[in-house]
């Protein structure tokens, strides 16, 4: 009796552990996705961890997420921001770090407020005003198309702003972050030109985008060329800094070399740019 009992046993072991293993290799896919987002932003990075619940039918705004109620803005666990540099946050100050991002949405305006305490997560009871490092209003908007899943973006990137997006059924929520660079470009620029290894190209690329002194990136741009005269993409820089300083035939003249270099150089894409470059300039 006791032989047949240990063989009962060591079967019901056998079974719950394989059990316990399949549970623990089955894979289905999440209710609400998890997602991350890295995005290159002035001379940093902003990084956005959140998961993605679906309408599924539901009235979200006002209902499933209730007006006038904190929200973690998606599912699960909190939602994160990371800013890897200093930023404006619909114009406050924010230094470089990680961020508990949480909203509390109206009908008429949001409230969007980032947490000091990455412990609090997803359960709100314990929340605590004074973890609060800012907490901003800004309008919604009504999206014309709807979105199934709820999805955050980051939109309208230039090199010192972007629109960082909320959007939802038929719901946009924009918030507005921005980053002074120009300062640190600067004197990044000074203590690189000093250096050996001169980035003459950026330099005179980042004077042209800015609109700063253009006299001096047609030098830099030059000296570039000269240290790298097959270069068809900076011949094309030195064509639209000359046509921004007036001299529209010495811009057509540096575009004619740029199709030159990049038809030897097999890049279609800059010879069809200089072309229409011509095209243009020949027009003003």
């Amino acid at each position: 009796m006791k032989k047949y009992s240990y063989i009962f046993v060591s079967a019901l072991i056998v079974s719950i552990s394989a059990i316990f293993v399949q549970a623990q290799t089955l894979k289905v896919p999440q209710a609400s996705p998890t997602s991350t987002i890295k995005q290159n932003f002035g001379i940093g990075e902003i990084t956005i961890e959140y998961s993605r619940p679906s309408v599924k039918g539901r009235v979200i705004f006002g209902e499933l997420v209730p007006f006038g109620k904190m929200w973690r803005t998606g599912a699960n666990g909190a939602t994160k921001i990371t800013f890897s540099d200093d930023v404006k946050f619909e114009g406050a100050d924010v230094k470089a770090g990680t961020y508990a991002l949480y909203t509390l949405p109206n009908k008429d305006s949001w409230e969007i407020i980032l947490y000091k305490d990455l412990t609090l997560g997803g359960n709100l009871n314990d929340y605590k005003a004074e973890n609060e490092l800012l907490r901003v209003k800004v309008a919604p908007a009504v999206y014309l198309e709807k979105q199934e899943t709820f999805t955050m973006q980051l939109a309208n990137m230039t090199p010192t702003s972007t629109v960082l997006e909320f959007i939802w059924d038929k719901t946009r929520v924009p918030v507005k972050i921005t980053t002074d660079i120009d300062a640190k470009v600067m004197k990044s620029i000074e203590t690189s030109l000093a250096t050996d290894t001169r980035p003459y190209f950026q330099s005179a690329s980042y004077y042209f985008e800015n609109n700063k002194d253009l006299n001096q990136a047609l030098i830099w741009v030059n000296k570039a060329i000269e240290i790298n005269p097959k270069a068809f993409y900076m011949m094309m820089l030195k064509a639209k800094i000359e046509l921004k300083l007036q001299n529209k035939t010495a811009a057509i003249e540096s575009a004619e070399k740029t199709i030159v270099l990049a038809k030897e150089a097999k890049n279609d894409d800059y010879v069809k740019l200089a072309e229409n470059f011509i095209i243009e300039a020949k027009k003003k």
